[in-house]
């Protein structure tokens, strides 16, 4: 038993990286990839909505939470935090530049808040694992809110200050605060991954145990259409 055992954990390097959100678009990005990333991907009527951008890990997870949410029009996949020009999902994989996994969320403030939103996130992956996520390592995948205004980084620095006083989790927040500088759509492929993509490795053994979790912790928060 203890020889199975050791042969298991061997196996577990190489279970991790066919489950990685890395891992999970090297073929789909060999066959699928285009160059053409665009700075912001607008819903076709933005008119009283506001955005949110966070990178909180893979953004295929991260996308499906927040498009559950009573009050959210729309989620765009796409990378922040970098200063390179129209990044490519292969250079920001591969760790050459400084960009985030992030989404971009456009919600109504009238429905939901800023400081709503700013929960979820935190409620959704570890904030205290430095450049990591799960399976998936790399500053590529490190923990960021974006924010627009010294008001969203007020509501920010205060509620990580509260989960600090709560003693919310045993280790130190991690979570960069950082003001959004510009937001780069990611590939097509990469949009709605979850919902078009429910039998890819990834989603299932990864994503689909987290959104389940989301599911249960949130319903009352979430649109009709989920709730079923």
């Amino acid at each position: 038993m203890k020889i199975f055992s050791l042969y298991l954990y061997s196996l577990l390097p190489l279970f991790l990286l066919f489950t990685s959100c890395t891992e999970a678009t090297t073929d789909r990005y060999s066959s699928s990839f285009t160059s053409d990333t665009r700075a912001v991907l607008l819903p076709e009527d933005t008119a009283g909505l506001a955005k949110a951008t966070f990178a909180g890990g893979c953004f295929w997870c991260t996308e499906a939470y927040f498009e559950r949410l009573q009050g959210v029009n729309a989620v765009v996949s796409g990378y922040s935090g970098g200063t390179k020009d129209n990044p490519t999902y292969h250079e920001v994989s591969a760790g050459e530049t400084d960009y985030a996994e992030a989404v971009q969320v456009y919600y109504d403030p009238e429905e939901i808040s800023y400081r709503e939103l700013v929960e979820v996130f935190f409620a959704t992956h570890d904030p205290t694992t430095l450049n990591r996520q799960g399976p998936d390592y790399g500053k590529q995948y490190r923990s960021v809110v974006f924010y627009r205004t010294p008001e969203e980084r007020s509501i920010v620095e205060n509620y990580v200050r509260q989960l600090d006083e709560a003693g919310t989790y045993r280790d130190d927040i991690v979570t960069q605060v950082q003001p959004l500088k510009k937001f780069w759509e990611a590939e097509d492929y990469h949009q709605d991954y979850y919902r078009i993509n429910p039998t890819d490795p990834y989603v299932v053994s990864v994503a689909r145990p987290k959104v389940i979790k989301f599911e249960a912790n949130y319903r009352n928060k979430m649109k009709p259409e989920y709730r079923n």
